[in-house]
């Protein structure tokens, strides 16, 4: 399948792998493709040409069908747990690229087989879409049924090169930009809302539970501020966090974990499809609620040749799925690793933010955010450490040759390629401390050079999402409202304090104290 080892020196393994790393140099995510009969070559490093690069053939393999499969599954969710399932294989392989199969494998994915890029050389020809297909690989190996996206493979699932997508896409940036207006706004008075039910739970029990309220405030925010409506005065009620908590179980149940005994949960959860008819009445419940008031939108998609009821499903996938997944996971994480960073980053941000308010005539705006370089490096570094999604899938759309640091590595064709993007994010041989939440990180000149890096949209944070490219159509709609929870935050409480658990989708969060603003 890859040609046949070159004589190598070893390779260095980065930090995170053994004691000692080679100090970090710089290196480029830009992906090189070009029409001919050889291999194409992605992602070079400045520093290493690739022709200097040994090439060497992709170490690893499957095993047995059906065997090799189930018992990397167990692996990977029980035996060793995600990270170390990575690790450990690099260890053995002596590599950051190695043949190996993905979850969930039996019986819900019919070919687990994938080629792991786990450094941040490797990762980014995920992104290039001259080179890799991105046809219904949104979850990976496996796509969960239609049935629940209203019959529609809604945008996530479509490859650039299908002929909806750019309509589709066109479609959701209209959304974003004809309600921009409203996003700060509702964006204050939702999330005011929500701390100060969280500050009456703490009073009344010791601690509050972020993760529910925010919940609630997320999809609120996002049909105010998005739809123009507050579900609280529609059918939908309060019913909506939930009901999309149930829908994307039963899209995303392979892929997860729910503390059940392992056996039972893997027999059950990653070996069969849950049945879509157990959740329909809930989904069109919720697609009943954008069919109503998504008004303007589907006006809009039919202008674009899109029709109104195709329209109602990927609206309703975007705003659900990816803006109410992403903000269910990011939000959490966020308070997490700035409540875990201590009361002296909290008044350094309580400083800034308050200062770039006062200096903006008390208005909370994109101007005063722009004032803030704290904290948009803490943003930054927390989708840097801790990306919502942190599994990308393509498959060679020809024969290629992928670089690592050290390597290069023969793709054939039709071969699935996986990145999982904590490894890439925390590359020792990028950034240093890489496994440290660094606040200040991307502060500065420098700092905001190493931004090419961030990778949690599906393509780099100083590039753009566009029709022709799979990079999130949200992507400064999901950073704006991160940095407005901070500045929120800050703007109320000079410091608090949390207790952290895990969750099936990231982290859990209590708050168990907030001390109100004293300046």
């Amino acid at each position: 399948m890859a040609s046949a080892s070159l004589s190598f020196s070893s390779p260095t393994i980065p930090r995170r792998y053994q004691t000692r790393i080679n100090p970090r140099r710089p290196i480029s995510t830009r992906i090189a493709a070009s029409v001919s009969e050889k291999p194409v070559t992605a992602a070079p490093s400045s520093s290493s040409p690739s022709s200097k690069l040994p090439l060497r053939k992709i170490p690893g393999d499957y095993g047995l069908p059906f065997i090799g499969p189930l018992r990397d599954r167990l692996n990977y969710f029980y035996f060793e747990g995600r990270d170390e399932f990575f690790n450990s294989r690099i260890r053995q392989h002596g590599s950051t690229v190695f043949r190996v199969n993905m979850p969930p494998g039996p019986l819900v994915a019919p070919d687990p087989r994938v080629v792991a890029l786990l450094d941040a050389v490797s990762f980014p020809v995920l992104f290039d879409t001259g080179l890799v297909e991105k046809r219904d690989l949104f979850t990976g190996t496996f796509m969960p049924s239609t049935e629940l996206t209203g019959g529609y493979r809604v945008l996530s699932y479509l490859d650039p090169s299908e002929p909806n997508h750019a309509p589709l896409k066109k479609l959701l940036f209209f959304l974003l930009s004809s309600r921009r207006h409203a996003i700060i706004p509702e964006f204050r008075r939702t999330f005011g809302s929500l701390f100060d039910t969280l500050e009456a739970e703490l009073a009344k029990k010791g601690k509050a539970d972020f993760g529910e309220a925010n919940d609630q405030a997320a999809f609120d925010f996002l049909a105010r501020s998005l739809l123009g409506k507050d579900p609280v005065e529609t059918k939908l009620g309060l019913d909506g966090p939930k009901l999309i908590t149930k829908w994307v179980l039963f899209q995303l149940g392979p892929l997860l974990t729910l503390g059940l005994p392992n056996y039972l949960e893997d027999f059950f959860l990653h070996s069969f499809r849950l049945p879509p008819a157990l959740v329909r009445a809930d989904y069109n419940r919720l697609a009943d609620f954008f069919r109503e008031f998504a008004g303007p939108a589907l006006d809009e998609a039919e202008r674009l040749g899109i029709s109104r009821a195709e329209a109602v499903h990927n609206i309703l996938f975007a705003t659900s799925f990816n803006a109410f997944g992403g903000m269910k996971i990011l939000f959490p994480s966020l308070i997490k690793w700035v409540g875990r960073a201590g009361a002296r980053l909290h008044g350094r941000l309580a400083d800034e933010i308050r200062s770039a308010v006062r200096a903006n005539g008390g208005e909370v705006s994109m101007r005063a955010m722009e004032a803030m370089p704290l904290m948009k490096s803490v943003v930054y570094e927390t989708l840097r450490i801790e990306p919502p999604v942190p599994l990308q899938y393509g498959r060679a759309k020809r024969d290629l040759v992928v670089e690592s640091h050290d390597s290069r590595f023969e793709v054939r064709a039709g071969e699935m390629l996986f990145g999982y993007q904590p490894f890439a994010t925390k590359d020792p041989r990028v950034f240093d401390r890489a496994e440290e939440f660094v606040a200040e990180r991307f502060v500065g000149e420098a700092g905001e050079a190493m931004l090419r890096h961030v990778l949690w949209s599906n393509g780099p944070e100083t590039e753009a999402p566009t029709t022709e490219n799979k990079q999130c159509a949200g992507k400064d709609f999901v950073v704006l409202v991160a940095r407005m929870l901070v500045v929120e935050l800050f703007l109320r409480y000079d410091s608090f304090e949390i207790e952290v658990g895990s969750s099936a989708l990231g982290s859990s969060v209590k708050l168990t104290s907030l001390k109100r603003a004293s300046f």
